[in-house]
């Protein structure tokens, strides 16, 4: 009886993280990753193509600061609505040449934007090489200057800034609930998502990407239901230490 529970057991899968990643030599012009064009929702991600769009048909707004240093949610939330809803994504899109980028199945929902690795890493390179001076010192400035605790609680110091030497970053999750322990007295309100029926909305989802000396670095992660935060901040810690050994 033992040993065929054992072997019940040893037979059921064991549930696994999922990663997709990219890595950008901003010297040799050479790509390297795992999965670059699979889609996966991209959380916090799409604030960067929120500022795109807010600075280059809007001009600058001081809300922009908190939603990339702090990845404030209601930040976000508002310049969503004012630049067009999920059509913003359509426009950056096209305008940035990002081919596995999509916007939400509900317009209200840009957490489910879809992104890749490869797309977000094309996305750093617009900003670095295309976008007007104005636009890239902005967006990139308070990516250098992102703060270790997010506006909702969460400590954002995960991935690239644990990995590596002062990099610019931005950073994405979903799906863990309330922090256990807020790293801010007083954490701001979570954006709140509603089903899509093309992604994977229900496996955790950390992201880590941004630049670190010469290299651009997206890491997508999914992670088995239960998984808390801090277990997947370590994975995801431990997983870009290998994706950057000696490139930041």
């Amino acid at each position: 009886m033992h040993l065929l529970l054992t072997l019940a057991l040893l037979a059921t899968p064991v549930p696994t993280t999922t990663s997709s990643y990219a890595v950008y030599n901003r010297i040799t012009h050479t790509l390297t990753g795992k999965d670059v064009h699979k889609p996966i929702r991209s959380a916090s991600l799409v604030k960067i193509l929120i500022a795109i769009e807010q600075l280059e048909t809007r001009g600058d707004d001081p809300r922009i600061e908190p939603m990339l240093r702090a990845s404030d949610d209601t930040a976000a939330s508002e310049l969503w609505v004012e630049n067009g809803w999920e059509q913003l994504v359509v426009r950056t899109a096209d305008r940035l040449g990002l081919k596995d980028t999509r916007p939400p199945e509900r317009r209200g929902m840009w957490g489910y934007t879809a992104v890749s690795a490869y797309d977000v890493v094309k996305t750093y390179r617009y900003l670095l090489e295309d976008a007007k001076p104005k636009v890239r010192r902005t967006i990139m400035g308070h990516l250098h200057k992102a703060t270790k605790c997010a506006s909702d609680g969460f400590d954002q110091s995960f991935g690239l800034p644990s990995a590596t030497h002062r990099p610019a970053f931005k950073q994405g999750w979903s799906g863990f609930g309330d922090p256990t322990t807020p790293c801010v007295p007083k954490p701001g309100p979570r954006l709140l998502l509603d089903a899509d029926p093309e992604l994977d909305l229900k496996s955790p989802a950390m992201h880590t990407t941004g630049t670190c000396r010469f290299s651009i670095v997206a890491v997508l992660t999914l992670h088995p239901q239960g998984t808390t935060y801090d277990q997947a901040a370590k994975r995801v810690t431990r997983l870009t230490e290998e994706v950057t050994k000696y490139r930041c």
